[in-house]
């Protein structure tokens, strides 16, 4: 253990997409980056490049599957054994499909919810605490998703636990105001990231044409609004009015989707 405590950002599903990305723009920035996930060499490879792009920081990971029970607790037993003091908390670990409820394993369904929903929750009231008892002032980032507020067919439980996390950060955000402990809902588009499924062509194709972000921006306006101690962040002009674009798309249109998607089996 070490003698000295030292201040550390946690970034969750740091070994691969965007998460990897907010452990690296992190590190540049000077902070000294823990992180987690459940996807063992990645891991080691995501500390290998923070410990090139900063080599005075400290790059620890730990591995572990944050839908399970008692991770949290366990994740913060860890930063107190070793000196670990979590001042910035970047809730980004998370998992994606595209089929209709009827046709989601039961085993997928309570992933979503474990994983978005309670691993969110118990992360984010276990490092609050011991924020407000060091009085930090912190930071925490919970990623949603613009999904959160477009019922499509095929993403039910995407977009519904992405929602719980929007709506819970927001009044979490509220109720920690007095310890100076900002909680952000970061609510991005299209991410040119492995994710979804997309073959890196059509990444690159989406990037070209202003249909998906590149990690690398997205990451920088989040943490730019996460410091300047706003409340959510929504990226891009063009996804704030395709907000109320498909907020008000007839469901004859949403049928389109299912018949020509999902009726194909298509699946991400």
């Amino acid at each position: 253990m070490q003698n000295d405590t030292t201040t550390i950002a946690l970034v969750t599903g740091a070994s691969s997409g965007i998460g990897r990305e907010f452990a690296r723009q992190l590190a540049r920035m000077g902070h000294n980056v823990l992180s987690v996930s459940n996807q063992k060499d990645e891991l080691t490879q995501t500390a290998t490049e923070l410990a090139a792009l900063n080599p005075d920081g400290i790059f620890p990971t730990f591995f572990a599957d944050l839908s399970q029970p008692g991770a949290d607790t366990r994740l913060l037993d860890y930063c107190h054994e070793n000196g670990y003091n979590v001042n910035i908390l970047i809730n980004n670990a998370g998992i994606f499909s595209f089929s209709t409820i009827a046709d989601t394993a039961p085993e997928r369904i309570d992933l979503f919810i474990d994983l978005h929903i309670k691993a969110v929750t118990h992360l984010c009231r276990t490092f609050a605490i011991d924020m407000k008892q060091r009085r930090c002032h912190g930071y925490i980032l919970n990623m949603s998703s613009m999904s959160c507020w477009m019922p499509m067919p095929g993403i039910a439980m995407y977009s519904a636990t992405k929602a719980y996390m929007r709506v819970f950060s927001r009044s979490l955000n509220v109720e920690l105001a007095d310890d100076r402990i900002t909680v952000m809902a970061a609510c991005p588009g299209g991410i040119a990231t492995d994710l979804f499924g997309l073959p890196h062509k059509l990444q690159r194709l989406g990037i070209r044409i202003g249909a998906l972000a590149t990690p690398q921006r997205f990451v920088r306006g989040a943490l730019k609004r996460l410091f300047k101690r706003k409340r959510q962040y929504v990226n891009g002009l063009l996804n704030r009015i395709a907000i109320v674009a498909v907020a008000i798309l007839p469901d004859r249109l949403r049928l389109v989707v299912k018949h020509r998607l999902l009726d194909r089996h298509i699946t991400v």
